[in-house]
């Protein structure tokens, strides 16, 4: 099994991985199918389902397919030409996508959130069609935005469980498809997580390819983070939630080198950072998936507290905790999932502070065992977590949320550390249990916004 760390950390835009940097990555893929085919298409059509209908609207999915059908991408876009295209739409009810003819698409009649007829494949599933100068659809297609920016059509999607069911991972030195797996390798090869997670993206990328994207994955992180903390006022969207994480950083930098500072206050500096990250991502700034948008927080706060908080710590150890995560993240996603509209938000928070709980065991000097340790407590302390944004909005419970979830990461590496690595629940006991809770999870409490805090706390 190979995931790429760029695959799990992708540089995007708000609010949210799997509703908005999603359809608009299926947007510009359904463009590039389009210039491929030989007919002149005359207008544009698109249909939201499942958990994309029913929150796509606190979500930006509208507006992000809109984007996406106008030829932009989350990594690249520019947003005040976002901003020059949208506005073109409301003006002309039309798309100028390169390449291809002037595309009639009114969102008031071309968009649909269809909240009755959910897809197969997946809870965020979308369509998207091109139609003559008749209106009749000539060209059509379904994508699922399975989370954290992953966007598969219905084809590739059925092609991705024969590809599950076979070695499609033998190009790579240490293909392991599970967290047993992967400490035997380890124990077998006397390597780091870390070095075979390297090992396994050098058949694909050169040494130096990969060391400057991991440190442009940090500098967004880091820039993300500062942003928010340096950004106060009110976030989009109507709920008028006050941003929180300037105010308390300030705080905690008026109080810093006090005698008497209590110190669980560190928790508060945990907090401060991931909020800040989900500030800006709930305003539609440019994040980096950790595994996802909503839960983009939980791992920079990880990396910031031990880069600025802990004693002996260095940048030169970066990679190692931003490959440790991802290898970590690529076995739930690869055996349960990331997406909050499949599994609740055990699969976002949960998968994230798993990921930050096994980096940052990995550059405090844990052993593989240690690792795989840290990892499943952080895990198995989200199971269950449901997501319920209040208004569809990836804003309350989710900024606070993040900031638990940096808290039970770093908690759950330090407990990992006091062990020799030896425990009764393994990693993959945890991921399977994951998987099965989310599927049992009623639909209601998946990403939809019908139950749980969102439906008792007003909109308003």
């Amino acid at each position: 099994m190979f995931l790429s760390v760029f695959d799990l950390f992708k540089i995007g835009v708000g609010p949210s991985s799997s509703h908005t940097m999603g359809p608009m990555i299926a947007g510009a893929r359904f463009l590039g199918a389009l210039r491929e085919q030989p007919f002149r298409p005359h207008g544009l059509r698109a249909s939201l389902h499942g958990s994309l209908a029913f929150t796509g609207k606190g979500h930006a999915t509208d507006r992000a397919t809109i984007l996406g059908l106008a030829g932009f991408t989350p990594e690249t876009m520019d947003p005040e030409a976002a901003e020059a295209a949208l506005a073109a739409n409301r003006d002309s009810r039309r798309l100028s996508p390169e390449g291809l003819p002037d595309l009639q698409f009114d969102p008031d009649s071309d968009l649909l959130f269809d909240y009755d007829n959910a897809l197969p494949g997946h809870a965020n599933g979308m369509t998207l069609s091109a139609t003559d100068a008749q209106g009749d659809v000539i060209f059509h297609q379904v994508y699922y935005s399975v989370g954290g920016g992953f966007v598969l059509t219905e084809e590739e999607l059925a092609r991705k469980g024969d590809e599950d069911r076979s070695d499609a991972s033998s190009k790579v030195p240490y293909p392991f498809a599970s967290a047993a797996e992967m400490l035997r390798m380890a124990e077998e090869s006397g390597k780091s997580i870390a070095r075979m997670k390297r090992e396994n993206e050098s058949v694909y990328r050169r040494d130096a390819e990969i060391d400057d994207g991991l440190r442009r994955v940090w500098q967004v992180m880091r820039d993300c983070m500062d942003r928010g903390l340096e950004t106060d006022g009110h976030l989009p969207g109507g709920l008028n939630v006050r941003r929180r994480a300037k105010g308390i950083h300030d705080k905690l930098m008026a109080e810093r080198g006090m005698n008497l500072t209590a110190p669980h206050v560190i928790n508060d500096w945990m907090s401060a950072y991931a909020m800040a990250v989900n500030e800006e991502n709930a305003a539609g700034g440019q994040v980096v998936t950790a595994p996802t948008n909503g839960a983009a927080g939980v791992l920079p706060s990880v990396l910031r507290y031990w880069l600025d908080h802990v004693p002996g710590a260095s940048e030169s150890a970066l990679d190692d905790f931003l490959l440790t995560s991802a290898a970590i993240g690529g076995l739930i996603k690869h055996n349960a999932s990331i997406s909050g509209a499949e599994c609740g938000c055990q699969a976002e928070v949960g998968s994230a502070s798993a990921m930050a709980a096994a980096g940052l065991a990995a550059v405090l000097g844990g052993t593989p065992q240690q690792i795989e340790n840290a990892a499943e407590i952080a895990l198995e302390h989200h199971l269950g977590m449901t997501c319920d944004p209040v208004k569809g909005l990836v804003q309350i419970p989710c900024i606070e949320r993040n900031g638990l979830g940096a808290v039970k990461a770093i908690s759950a590496a330090s407990l990992a550390l006091r062990g020799d690595g030896q425990h009764f629940v393994p990693l993959d006991a945890a991921i399977e249990t994951m998987r099965q809770t989310g599927r049992d999870m009623s639909e209601k409490y998946k990403e939809t916004s019908l139950g749980g805090l969102a439906v008792n706390v007003p909109n308003c």
